[in-house]
């Protein structure tokens, strides 16, 4: 790829956007000005902007591909540089009318940032709760009030906020709002956020004073808006940030094939062994998961309030708990700080994020609980062979079509039983997809009889466990599906799907060609 030849090798001690540069940022609490100075060249901003606009984002899975390769390096720079401008580019196109749109994309191409103010602190997650409030005025709107714990708000020309325009409680209370940055518009910069991870990224605050601000979209549709526009990122967030597993796991490998222990290397043993091939299956689960909820924005856009969630749900916690299990195989070396594995330590801390940024894992569980009853009379027992979702040419994005809810439409797990159709499926994926089909059509059955009234936030924890079981459903039958529609000779191969040993040793030749561990097997610098 185009940005890793840029980057240049991560191991090269005298690269200025290598892992040596890149820690001694970290040690200064400051992102990577070489890697900025990168992504400014490569223009990253455009991939964020609509083709039509004038940018390149026309498929989400090359976006996903572009941005691992920023993230398998330096998370910071994937988040701080990156990901903050697409969450607010994608709002803006959902939300924004033409004139407004263009005005985002003109900023972003020309290599300025647009921050996302949702978050306050007294509020978490919870965004009918936000406080800052914006009154009308004679040519717009006027804002009062805080966001906190902000990135990029200080580097940033443009915020969208997320304001209160009615007192009373609901879904109608809030409206996005784009808000210009100038000097005395009524704007204080609230003192930087310190973190124990991402310690290069800009987070901030602000405080607004009668500042002025346009509404992006109609009065009150500010939490609709939100949550459509955030299936999106939601999705395609967790999915870049796979890559830094995968750069964990060239590090363990490395440092185990080099580390020697009981007469020979520490990567000859059984245990050790068995935890690498554990943790590149857990990665290809990930990237299987996401791959679906990615080409699923394109392809049944209807259904992404449910793959979203799931999506974010399971590929934060394969992640990880992933990167855990090779800190438990490094020992004392996972937290150095020194030395050729120091890299570890700084990954470990910034993929902490990607289980409560942008949205928790707990709040996912609660967006996808609801649904349940639903999906399980409308699509869980039928048979769909689903066109585009697996594999092949994506249709344009198209950000009107995104709904709250997915109306029991669930084409991912309604292709198992059709799967089971396909009489040239080898006897052991078989066992496994109608081992799987009776869980689901269990699960079905448990779950069409649930209560709507006790589906709140206050459900008990058994219903929790349901949506666990369902996304878990969701990963076994993506991985079976991408399976079934590879060319790839790795991903072709059955065995991927089940064998320790066929895992370990792609895994080996992988590390030795110096290619990337997720589905792509790309080649690497």
């Amino acid at each position: 790829m185009q940005l890793e030849k840029l980057f240049g090798a991560l191991d090269d001690p005298a690269n200025p956007t290598g892992a040596a540069a890149i820690l001694a940022a970290d040690e200064r609490g400051e992102m990577l000005a070489a890697g900025e100075a990168v992504l400014a060249d490569y223009c990253l901003n455009a991939e964020f902007v609509p083709t039509a606009l004038g940018g390149r984002l026309d498929d989400l899975e090359r976006l996903v591909e572009v941005m691992r390769t920023v993230y398998r390096r330096d998370p910071v720079l994937g988040l701080g540089y990156g990901a903050s401008s697409l969450i607010a580019g994608v709002l803006a196109w959902t939300a924004g009318s033409p004139a407004q749109t263009e005005k985002a994309a003109k900023r972003l191409l020309s290599g300025e940032r647009i921050a996302v103010a949702v978050h306050e602190l007294a509020h978490g997650n919870d965004m009918t709760g936000m406080e800052l409030a914006a009154t009308p005025a004679a040519d717009g709107w006027l804002l009062n009030g805080r966001k906190e714990v902000v990135t990029n708000i200080q580097r940033a020309q443009a915020v969208v906020v997320f304001a209160r325009t009615d007192p009373k409680p609901g879904p109608r209370s809030h409206t996005l709002m784009l808000v210009e940055r100038a000097s005395g518009d009524g704007t204080t910069d609230l003192p930087r956020y310190a973190t124990s991870g991402m310690r290069g990224l800009q987070l901030g605050g602000l405080e607004y004073d009668d500042t002025p601000a346009s509404a992006l979209g109609p009065v009150g549709s500010g939490l609709e808006q939100a949550l459509r526009a955030l299936q999106v990122t939601r999705t395609v967030l967790p999915a870049m940030a796979t890559a830094v597993l995968d750069t964990g796991l060239r590090l363990a490998v490395t440092h185990l094939s080099r580390r020697k222990l009981y007469g020979g290397t520490a990567i000859e043993l059984p245990h050790v062994r068995s935890v690498l091939a554990g943790v590149f299956a857990d990665l290809l689960k990930a990237e299987a998961i996401a791959a679906v909820g990615t080409r699923a924005l394109h392809v049944v856009p209807g259904s992404t309030a449910v793959y979203s969630s799931a999506v974010k749900f399971a590929v934060s916690k394969l992640v990880l708990d992933a990167m855990d299990r090779l800190s438990e195989l490094l020992g004392a070396h996972f937290y150095l700080r020194e030395g050729p594995i120091a890299l570890f330590q700084k990954l470990l801390r910034d993929l902490a994020p990607v289980g409560f940024g942008h949205i928790a894992r707990a709040a996912c569980q609660m967006s996808l609980l609801p649904q349940l009853p639903l999906l399980a009379r409308r699509s869980w027992r039928t048979e769909v062979e689903p066109t585009g979702l697996f594999r092949g040419d994506l249709p344009e994005l198209r950000f009107d079509r995104l709904a709250l809810h997915a109306a029991g439409q669930d084409p991912l797990a309604a292709s198992l039983a059709a799967t089971l159709q396909d009489n040239g499926i080898p006897r052991e994926v078989r066992a496994t997809a109608e081992a799987d089909l009776a869980d689901l059509t269990g699960l079905a059955e448990i779950c069409a009889r649930l209560p709507i009234a006790e589906l709140g936030v206050d459900a008990p924890s058994r219903y929790y466990d349901l949506v666990t079981r369902y996304v878990d459903l969701l990963v076994r039958i993506s991985r079976v599906q991408l399976w079934r529609h590879s060319d790839d000779g790795f991903l072709a191969d059955p065995a991927w799907l089940s064998s320790p040993g066929a895992l370990l040793a792609e895994l080996l030749d992988r590390h030795r060609d110096h290619r990337y561990f997720g589905l792509s097997g790309h080649q690497l610098v």
